[in-house]
């Protein structure tokens, strides 16, 4: 059965999906991030001459201009840089988190991609309510309210903790990294929402089928859920690959912040923890959590659109049905084996709970990861003396 069968010609009242993460998508587009434009029939697209895209533009290039000034004090400091290991960690901490400026011309290459997923979700919302005979509730609003206030919040606290405890705080250095951190998390806040539409969407839907299987028989019932299942599955495929770019950039610059950290504090370990470690235990935690929520929203999104779904159908009663129905049903399962539902960043890996294990296990095999690492431990233990390039110098051959 083809998805593009029923083609609905409008959308107007159908944005039930849209409405629940608007709060995320808002803030997104007041930081430059998404600059998509909604149509006065409901249709969202992404315009190069629009207003949003004209903001986005001029709020990109105050930023990269105020964080130019920003970054050559940083390298100067890293230049003139004389201490431990720890003040090293700490000092390309500060720049290392200059680089999700990069969130905002990815978002806009990919802004498309995630106008076209919300207009695949408002036609999903009429084929759903043709099929079932009611409105797709999904009861997000919520936490998308909650998520769309409070992440900017605790970013901003977070920034000022990390900034009093290992750098002179100083106000103007420290809003651009407010606004940075605010995009990152906020991206992730973005994908909690996907994800849990997608969960909560696959619920209803299996829900929805398993009720209709009680009082109707006929397999054209068995071929509409069907259909509606293939649309959701798709979803969940192209919700990965709308932003695979972006994503790809955080998770590999929280991998970074995550070592950067965890090093800037196992070389503290001999000397006693202190007030800066406060600041690199904060960002640890922090990066940590959001890899975290990452890669569990999207493995929990995978696990009921497919596994939870097929659940569903294995569970169902084929004796009482007829010959077609039970055909029907033989199908859709097929259907939930030939189409995976996994979220995949491009190609590039599937976002799910295995992500940990996979980087955990290719880098304790990798033999120049263990090289650095010894380099790592060597630099600590030279740096209590003296300079900590000096103490780097010294690194025996053993050891490269």
């Amino acid at each position: 059965i083809s998805l593009n069968t029923f083609v609905p010609p409008f959308r107007c009242s159908q944005k039930m999906v849209y409405e629940s993460s608007k709060p995320i998508y808002m803030v997104l587009r007041a930081l430059g991030v998404m600059p998509y434009t909604r149509l006065a029939k409901g249709e969202s697209v992404f315009a190069l001459s629009s207003p949003a895209m004209f903001y986005c533009v001029t709020f990109f290039i105050l930023l990269t201009i105020y964080l130019l000034f920003i970054a050559l004090s940083r390298i100067e400091i890293v230049r003139t840089l004389e201490g431990r290991f720890e003040e090293a960690v700490i000092a390309y901490l500060f720049i290392v988190n200059i680089l999700p400026i990069l969130i905002i011309p990815l978002m806009w290459y990919e802004t498309r991609k995630v106008a076209s997923i919300m207009n695949g979700w408002a036609d999903f919302e009429i084929v759903y309510r043709k099929t079932a005979g009611r409105e797709l509730e999904l009861r997000l609003r919520t936490k998308a309210m909650l998520i769309a206030v409070l992440l900017p919040i605790l970013c901003s606290l977070s920034v000022a903790i990390t900034h009093v405890t290992m750098v002179d705080f100083r106000l103007l250095q420290v809003i651009p990294y407010c606004i940075l951190d605010t995009i990152t998390y906020m991206m992730g806040g973005y994908w909690y929402m996907a994800c849990e539409t997608l969960s909560t969407t696959a619920k209803i839907l299996a829900d929805d089928f398993q009720k209709a299987l009680r009082h109707v028989g006929p397999a054209a019932k068995v071929s509409e859920y069907r259909s509606l299942w293939l649309r959701l599955s798709k979803l969940s495929r192209d919700t990965g690959f709308a932003t695979c770019y972006t994503f790809t950039f955080i998770c590999l610059y929280l991998f970074f912040i995550i070592t950067l950290s965890i090093y800037g504090l196992m070389s503290q370990i001999s000397d006693g923890f202190g007030v800066k470690d406060i600041g690199l235990a904060v960002t640890a935690f922090c990066s940590v959590g959001l890899l975290f929520y990452i890669c569990d929203e999207a493995h929990y999104a995978s696990f009921n659109v497919r596994t939870n779904f097929q659940k569903k159908l294995l569970m169902v009663e084929l004796s009482w049905m007829n010959t077609d129905a039970q055909t029907e049903i033989n199908m859709f399962l097929r259907a939930t084996e030939m189409n995976p539902s996994s979220i995949n960043l491009g190609g590039f890996f599937d976002v799910n709970r295995t992500l940990f294990k996979s980087v955990s296990v290719s880098a304790t095999q990798d033999q120049s990861f263990k090289k650095i690492f010894l380099i790592v431990i060597f630099v600590t233990a030279t740096s209590n003396d003296g300079n900590i390039f000096g103490g780097a110098a010294a690194v025996p051959n053993q050891y490269s």
